[in-house]
């Protein structure tokens, strides 16, 4: 995604603060999702953004002026959101689209990604054009679109070409309605089971290799939020103790991102 529509609202206002604050909450989702992403072969996301609020000091006013704006390219490590500026800003000089950005996750204002919806079995022969692609979190674009008219919605969701659905039932997870049980875990992580022991019984030190900031695949696995993987990577004796260059352990992680499904295994193993 090169570029993103661009739609102003008041970011003050109780209803867009709340916002921000799911968005914050909900994010662990969006990270899971992308970390897949990177996975895949084939693409499977077809938009995959992060809104940040920017700031930057001017001289005579009082305050600093803020511009939210979404960046891409995303990196998590469970502490700091990274990414590429993707807006071109309209308020604030001190950054420009390109320039590498990197945030403690309170202070992202919102996520989105959007997948292509599969369509029922011979639906494909009575509908010439595909649904839009399902958009998933975007709790600040769901503000703005509740006080949109009808048509200023649709011509909002066309400039963007996704389908948003309702604003009041806002979903975080692919096939949320479908399958619930993608709220808990991710399919590829059940599905990708054989693969990890499998590549995990090739390269043994996989298990204890560590980056640049100290993190193991265990810490990886657990900040997004894969319950199968992690259970995988504990019986092939992954070391639940080590801690990455700030001190974290996987544990830290899991409750950090109150992945309450992880938590208890990575207690009591």
């Amino acid at each position: 995604m090169e570029k993103s529509p661009v739609f102003f609202a008041d970011g003050s206002s109780p209803k867009m603060i709340d916002a921000y604050k799911k968005a914050q909450e909900t994010f662990k989702y969006f990270w899971r999702e992308q970390s897949w992403e990177y996975r895949r072969i084939v693409p499977g996301l077809t938009v995959s953004c992060v809104k940040v609020a920017f700031a930057q000091d001017k001289p005579g006013a009082s305050e600093p002026t803020i511009e939210h704006m979404w960046i891409n390219e995303i990196d998590f490590d469970g502490d700091h959101v990274k990414g590429v500026l993707i807006n071109q800003p309209n308020d604030i000089t001190n950054i420009k689209v390109g320039d590498p950005v990197e945030v403690p996750l309170e202070e992202i204002s919102d996520w989105l990604f959007a997948v292509y919806q599969s369509q029922p079995k011979g639906l494909s022969k009575i509908f010439s054009s595909a649904p839009l692609p399902k958009a998933y979190g975007g709790f600040t674009i769901q503000v703005m679109r509740e006080e949109m008219s009808k048509s200023d919605r649709k011509s909002h969701d066309n400039a963007w070409g996704l389908d948003f659905g309702d604003y009041n039932d806002i979903q975080v997870v692919n096939e949320q309605k479908l399958h619930p049980e993608n709220l808990i875990e991710h399919p590829m992580s059940k599905n990708m089971k054989e693969k990890l022991i499998e590549f995990i019984q090739q390269y043994p030190s996989e298990l204890t290799h560590t980056d640049e900031k100290g993190y193991t695949i265990l810490h990886k696995e657990t900040i997004a939020g894969n319950l199968t993987s992690v259970e995988v990577l504990l019986n092939a004796g992954a070391d639940k103790n080590v801690k990455t260059h700030s001190g974290k352990t996987a544990l830290d992680f899991a409750k950090q991102m109150n992945w309450k499904h992880i938590v208890p295994i990575l207690e009591n193993n």
